[in-house]
């Protein structure tokens, strides 16, 4: 039987989306990411059909019931290239003809095609079976109160960049993800810091475009950003930017 005392200093999630605290007032990483999922689109992911452009390529993401088809779309000199990912594996079509790739090929288009669609639909894919989370604590940035988490990858399910770590920051009041930073380990090795801007709820699911900023070279902790952002000591580099965006919900 749960005594008083154990009650008044634990807080209980509902449906809103309120994140959990223990009675250490530590905050539990997998209730926030719980939250901002549900904040950014929720189930609506689940069942959808998602498009986008995105660099002079078209996207297509279809999910429905664990099926899964992610279709990129681009014109070259070849005619017109589709390359398609889904729970079957990749194929490659050229003109509509399906050709034959090369098993490498197979391997760097579907890493390419997945890794648009994940940063795309983020916080979606925060709680897939390869994802480790870890609160970090609290930062502001802009004067706006956030969440830190760390997110890194079992070897396991957890893909050729399995080593890679991210930290997020999600806010503590509305749990939307406002900002992002990571380590990466191929083609060398580097950071990347991302400022969310132009969000826009489409159908009920949030999309951001984003600001991409390096720091200097060595940098290793991404947990810090934050504050190097807010001092101007990172570097702008791009911009992550979304157009024409068509969300089509299969079942609500």
């Amino acid at each position: 039987m749960l005594n008083q005392s154990h009650f008044r200093c634990c807080v209980i999630s509902i449906a809103t989306g309120a994140v959990f605290f223990s009675c250490s007032s530590q905050p539990d990483a997998k209730s926030i990411i719980d939250a901002a999922i549900v904040a950014h689109g929720g189930h609506r992911y689940e069942s959808s059909i998602i498009e986008f452009d995105f660099r002079d390529q078209h996207f297509s993401v279809e999910r429905n019931g664990g099926l899964f088809t992610y279709k990129r779309t681009f014109e070259d000199t070849a005619g017109t290239i589709s390359d398609i990912l889904s729970n079957a594996g990749f194929h490659r079509e050229i003109n509509g003809e399906r050709v034959r790739t090369l098993e490498h090929e197979q391997t760097s288009f579907s890493e390419s095609v997945n890794s648009v669609v994940y940063f795309a639909l983020l916080p979606h894919f925060l709680n897939d079976p390869a994802v480790q989370k870890r609160y970090l604590g609290k930062g502001t940035v802009k004067e706006e109160p956030y969440h830190k988490v760390e997110v890194t990858f079992r070897k396991e399910g957890g893909g050729k960049d399995y080593s890679d770590v991210f930290t997020y920051w999600f806010h503590q009041d509305d749990h939307t993800m406002a900002y992002l930073a990571y380590r990466y380990h191929r083609d060398g090795e580097g950071t990347r810091f991302r400022a969310a801007f132009n969000q826009r709820r489409i159908n009920g699911i949030l999309f951001a475009d984003y600001h991409n900023y390096k720091g200097t070279e060595g940098d290793t902790l991404t947990v810090s950003y934050d504050q190097r952002f807010e001092d101007g000591q990172l570097s702008k580099v791009s911009e992550v930017i979304l157009e024409n965006i068509e969300v089509k919900i299969l079942s609500d």
